[in-house]
């Protein structure tokens, strides 16, 4: 899809998955606690969801909480999974009036029984809403997950459900958690770091990266249009053709 975008016409991509990196060194700048960092990165979720349809991008998917996350300081995990049962509550409302999909990705047993609820609530809710895919990682690691979907596949064979020569890359994808997904186009971090951090490692096979030094809670509308100018000055090619 192409859109003109500040005088420039550029081509969209439809899934732009983004690392969301810095709420702890921004509160840190503004010397807040950072609890309120992560506050305030969970309003830039909000209005970039918008900004992201705006500007036409059909799938969006950002990294909230990982696998090893939990290893921070019990003070700040508690902080964290109180500020998302208050997110995903909001967010049921704001899918209706922003009519917008959304899905969550990850390991959810280890998450307590009322946020799995409000999750199967939001999914349910929202699963006939035709605007942006939005997808929110949650005890999520791409290890993990390829490992869960191993695992379904060796059950599989073992009970002769399948045969090992029949498994293939779009078998073993239709068993990641991304599997009602397009694979990205544009994968963005914040805050000037440069790893993926366990972040959809098959996935991201063909996806062009964009770095910024930005911290997560000053990212803006304009700063996804310049990582959406990045990308197209990418020559997007598979497989070395």
């Amino acid at each position: 899809m192409e859109k003109n975008l500040n005088g420039k016409v550029l081509q969209i991509p439809e899934h732009v998955a983004i690392i969301l990196d810095g709420n702890g060194r921004w509160a840190k700048k503004h010397f807040m606690p950072r609890n309120l960092g992560h506050s305030q990165g969970a309003k830039v979720v909000e209005q970039i969801c918008e900004d992201a349809w705006d500007i036409g991008i059909k799938y969006l998917t950002v990294y909230a909480f990982s696998t090893e996350n939990w290893k921070r300081p019990e003070k700040e995990v508690k902080a964290l999974m109180k500020l998302l049962r208050r997110y995903l509550i909001d967010c049921i409302e704001r899918t209706s009036k922003n009519n917008m999909r959304v899905r969550v990705i990850g390991e959810k047993s280890r998450l307590d029984d009322d946020i799995r609820s409000s999750i199967d609530e939001l999914e349910r809710v929202s699963s006939v809403n035709t605007g942006l895919n939005f997808t929110i990682a949650l005890n999520y690691g791409s290890r993990d997950e390829m490992i869960r979907a191993m695992k379904g596949i060796a059950e599989d064979c073992k009970q002769g459900r399948l045969e090992p020569e029949e498994i293939t890359e779009e078998l073993f994808s239709s068993r990641l958690d991304t599997r009602e997904l397009p694979d990205p186009d544009l994968m963005i971090r914040t805050s000037g770091e440069q790893r993926l951090s366990n972040w959809l490692l098959w996935q991201l096979a063909y996806t062009e990266f964009y770095f910024t030094d930005v911290l997560w809670p000053d990212f803006n509308k304009k700063e996804l249009i310049r990582a959406v100018e990045y990308y197209n000055t990418r020559d997007r090619r598979y497989g070395g053709v």
